[in-house]
């Protein structure tokens, strides 16, 4: 397992603070951050929202990854977990769910995303079905399983088993899995606190949205030459996929953020938007990698086709996210 740096995160942090100023009807450009590492001023932590499971002995092995499964509507369905090696059954501890690609195995994901280094309860769910109908719900490859449903009981089970904080379990996806991602923060927002995109595919007439819904913290990430979820939307598994400017724009709208984002360059090749004034816990950041593919940014491992940007860590950035934004 891989330690990542976390100075480039810290400047992206400041870059982010930065760019939180009052609205504005135009683009405003600010300059790129110093690459130069800052300190930072942490304020203390509030209560963690204990689950049942506090107190309870764990049944999987600390510090490693297990295979699982529960029931949900009479069907098995399996997940990863992997318990971090700091784990206190006394100390309640957050969770993000972790959801793959179509197509894309739970291990690859756990492998190139390097998402234990949080400290977290890391859970990797795995999608049901038969190709082509084997992707997320959300999706034209949809198995018909309600995955909803299973998401929610995941967190049931994982609350009774180990002790969770629960007003800091999070979701994180990955194409087919982003999409997803984004369909759980309307169907989950009283349990989700967080969430994160990458490279999502967002198919309107299956996954459209949630306009009236409560205002939720979303992160997201995508390259401009993304071949499989083109930046620019088109047809794709013979159903219209929404451009990432578009999907943007509703979700800002559904937080009740400023319509213009603040843009801010970071090296060469990523530009960070960041929506101002968004209501309630709502919160908006995007990463528009120039020339980045189909892939995780920062990836060392392969995440698939196209080219990885080194210049931001997706892992870093959602992380930071997700600390930020809990549910209290």
């Amino acid at each position: 397992m891989r330690v990542r740096p976390f100075a480039t995160l810290l400047v992206l942090l400041g870059a982010a603070l930065t760019a939180c100023a009052s609205p504005s009807m135009t683009p405003t450009l600010s300059p790129s951050p110093s690459l130069a590492p800052s300190a930072s001023v942490s304020s203390p932590a509030p209560e963690a929202a204990s689950s049942s499971g506090c107190g309870a002995t764990p049944p999987a092995p600390v510090g490693a990854t297990t295979a699982g499964s529960i029931t949900v509507d009479g069907q098995s369905r399996t997940y990863l977990l992997h318990i971090p090696g700091g784990y206190d059954a006394t100390k309640p501890t957050p969770v993000i769910l972790a959801f793959h690609g179509h197509g894309m195995s739970q291990g690859a994901l756990e492998g190139f995303s390097d998402l234990e280094v949080s400290g977290s309860l890391v859970v990797y769910p795995k999608a049901v079905g038969s190709s082509p109908k084997d992707g997320w719900q959300g999706a034209p490859y949809a198995s018909g399983a309600d995955d909803v449903a299973f998401v929610s009981a995941l967190i049931d089970t994982l609350s009774g088993r180990y002790c969770v904080d629960t007003d800091r379990v999070s979701a994180v996806g990955i194409s087919n899995g982003g999409g997803f991602v984004a369909l759980l923060s309307c169907a989950l927002p009283h349990r989700i606190a967080a969430f994160a995109v990458v490279a999502g595919a967002i198919y309107p007439a299956f996954n459209p949205g949630c306009p009236t819904a409560e205002p939720v913290p979303l992160i997201e990430f995508h390259g401009t030459a993304d071949p499989i979820t083109t930046f620019e939307g088109g047809d794709r598994n013979g159903t219209p996929l929404a451009s990432v400017p578009t999907w943007l724009a509703r979700e800002s709208q559904r937080n009740g953020c400023a319509a213009t984002p603040t843009r801010t360059k970071l090296g060469t090749d990523v530009d960070q938007d960041t929506w101002t004034g968004c209501q309630g816990r709502g919160a908006l950041i995007a990463y528009r990698i120039n020339g980045g593919g189909h892939t995780w940014p920062g990836a060392v491992a392969a995440s698939g086709p196209g080219v990885t940007t080194q210049t931001i860590s997706a892992t870093s950035l959602v992380l930071a996210f997700f600390a930020d934004h809990p549910r209290r």
